[in-house]
């Protein structure tokens, strides 16, 4: 391929909208909110992490969770790939240069890709948490670092050790909200997130957490995953002031309208994966519309603060 063939970065950023646009109405939402390079950069870091979960899990945009058949070979293709689009080559396939791009215009940490790719790894490797620090690892490597890269892409310094713990607990409170959500399509999926001592703690046999006998238990476990949520979420409010208006605007609006997906699961209790809970179009322009006076008052709201020490704490390095 010679340079004149290759994609330009509008090209790029076109394909990675119409990604976010199929994988995930919730942050195509809350995506439009942003000014344009931080809203362009969010699509591009979206279009990279959604290959790479695709790819892991033989997906199509989120959909159709399977087991894969070659496991090592996709994880080796995974990090291949990441390697050669931090070392700034082009890689032809365009979520892989989505992330070359957004790796040149913010310095984004290279060991915050690697991170991911492990949660991949993790999947892959059909990994089951046995304790809730498990699950917060696991958690932290499939979306709490996915926060710190949206971070830095909006302009975030890296060296901002306080502002990436925030970001970082919002990934954690929206994987916690999925993980709620998804109990029933993972176990068609041959997977369980929930940590095995919570299991043991409820009586509920390996593998039978989605049969009738077992629902009400499940439910109170789900419940316990959706308060951890909450407490992730509202911790991570505290890291809006060092943002930009139009910045703060859409992650509080993302962390409204995917909070609200961990209320309803709560709130339906054992009927939560009767069909699965999403937030209507109306729903989400509430939160839009709500957010903007949120971040408006972020100083006020949500004031710079010690995080809570009983909170678990990413990895460092």
């Amino acid at each position: 391929m010679s340079r004149t063939d290759l994609p330009s970065r509008a090209a790029i950023v076109a394909t990675a909208r119409e990604s976010i646009a199929r994988g995930s109405k919730s942050f195509a939402a809350a995506s439009r909110l942003f000014g344009r390079r931080e809203r362009e950069r969010a699509w591009l870091l979206y279009a990279w992490c959604r290959a790479c979960d695709d790819l892991a899990d033989g997906q199509d945009h989120g959909h159709d969770l399977s087991v894969v058949s070659d496991p090592v070979e996709r994880l080796a293709r995974l990090r291949t790939l990441t390697d050669a689009a931090l070392a700034g080559d082009v890689v032809g396939d365009p979520a892989f240069d989505a992330l070359r791009i957004v790796a040149v215009e913010t310095a984004l940490p290279h060991r915050f890709a690697h991170d991911l790719i492990e949660g991949f790894r993790l999947d892959l490797e059909d990994w089951r948490p046995r304790s809730e620090d498990d699950l917060y690892r696991y958690c932290y490597h499939v979306a709490g670092v996915v926060g710190c890269m949206m971070a830095v892409a909006m302009g975030v310094d890296p060296r901002d050790e306080a502002t990436l713990d925030r970001a970082c607990d919002l990934g954690l409170a929206f994987q916690l909200a999925n993980i709620a959500r998804d109990v029933e399509e993972d176990d068609r999926g041959g997977r369980c997130y929930l940590p095995e001592e919570w299991l043991v703690e409820m009586d509920i046999p390996p593998g039978q957490h989605m049969k009738p006998p077992f629902r009400e238990r499940l439910a109170v476990l789900v419940r316990r995953l959706t308060d951890r949520a909450a407490q992730f979420e509202a911790s991570a409010r505290h890291g809006t002031p060092a943002l930009g208006l139009r910045s703060a605007w859409a992650v509080l609006a993302a962390a409204g309208i995917y909070g609200d997906i961990g209320r309803k699961v709560a709130a339906a209790g054992e009927h939560a994966w009767n069909r699965r809970v999403t937030t209507s179009s109306v729903e989400k322009l509430g939160w839009i519309a709500r957010a903007l006076g949120q971040a408006a008052r972020r100083r006020t709201l949500y004031p710079p603060r010690p995080r809570d020490a009983d909170l678990w704490e990413r990895p460092r390095g």
